[in-house]
């Protein structure tokens, strides 16, 4: 899972703020996780309907997703497309042609180089998993809907804003016609909530190594379970806090500089 990927300018796309940046991960660097795996794997990535994405099994292969729709994604997609390789873009709707974002013509330009367009929700509310049934259908269905009438295809793929994942979220995508939704949960093991595939992602920040990103590409146990440690901690931390935790968090990401972009991510 990457979000942006910086470009020789160094001017950052998407969501600004500190919180963003630590996953904003420079040109170079990507190009060389994507030669790392390549060496590695000698197989490209695969689509989300090519993988296999049966109840409690790992997907076959390997998948490369972007999560915001920040405007780094059409020199992104470009790269990737000169591989070969198929990758999945998944956007705000309600930021779509905002600055830092990707407009319309671009997210065409994606999919023309054969890439999968899904959704990110339409707003990106900042607890997802907290909203009313209805409005977690009207998130994803306004989505899917904005999507396939931009590109005249159906729309099968999201992925869940700020990681909070919950099964009500897996139903309401799954009820707005999504049959592969991806998380920020670091686990391989594929569920399956009202027939719509549940797959984790191993998240990729500024800081990874390029050995960390090829491990987890070749399915190694390692970086996986170091990223799903951290995550449970932080799951726990949230439980316990609650909101004095996310007013600690921003407090110490406000600490480290409000970055760069046009709006500021919600908080994880």
């Amino acid at each position: 899972m990457y979000h942006d990927v910086i470009g020789p300018d160094g001017v950052r796309g998407g969501f600004a703020g500190a919180g963003a940046a630590v996953y904003a991960v420079g040109a170079a660097e990507f190009e060389r996780q994507m030669d790392g795996i390549e060496r590695a794997l000698g197989t490209p990535p695969l689509r989300a309907d090519q993988a296999r994405l049966e109840d409690g099994t790992r997907a076959s292969g390997w998948m490369l997703t972007f999560d915001d729709g920040g405007a780094s994604a059409l020199a992104v997609g470009e790269a990737l497309a000169r591989r070969g390789w198929p990758a999945h873009f998944f956007v705000v709707t309600a930021l779509v042609g905002t600055p830092g974002f990707l407009d319309w013509d671009g997210i065409r330009v994606l999919a023309a180089q054969g890439h999968e367009i899904g959704s990110h929700s339409h707003s990106h509310p900042g607890r997802i998993g907290d909203l009313s049934t209805s409005r977690l259908h009207d998130e994803f269905a306004r989505s899917v809907v904005a999507i396939s009438e931009a590109l005249g295809a159906p729309v099968r793929t999201a992925s869940v804003p700020g990681g909070y994942y919950s099964n009500a979220v897996g139903r309401a995508a799954a009820s707005a016609g999504i049959s592969t939704l991806f998380t920020s949960q670091p686990q391989r093991a594929v569920e399956q909530v009202d027939g719509c595939a549940v797959v984790g992602r191993y998240a990729v920040r500024g800081s990874t190594s390029c050995g960390a990103v090829v491990a987890a590409a070749r399915g190694r146990a390692t970086p996986w379970l170091r990223q799903r440690l951290g995550w449970s901690a932080k799951g726990l931390a949230k439980r316990l806090g609650g909101r004095r935790y996310e007013r600690l968090r921003r407090y110490v990401l406000s600490r480290r500089g409000s970055g760069r972009g046009a709006r500021t991510r919600p908080p994880e």
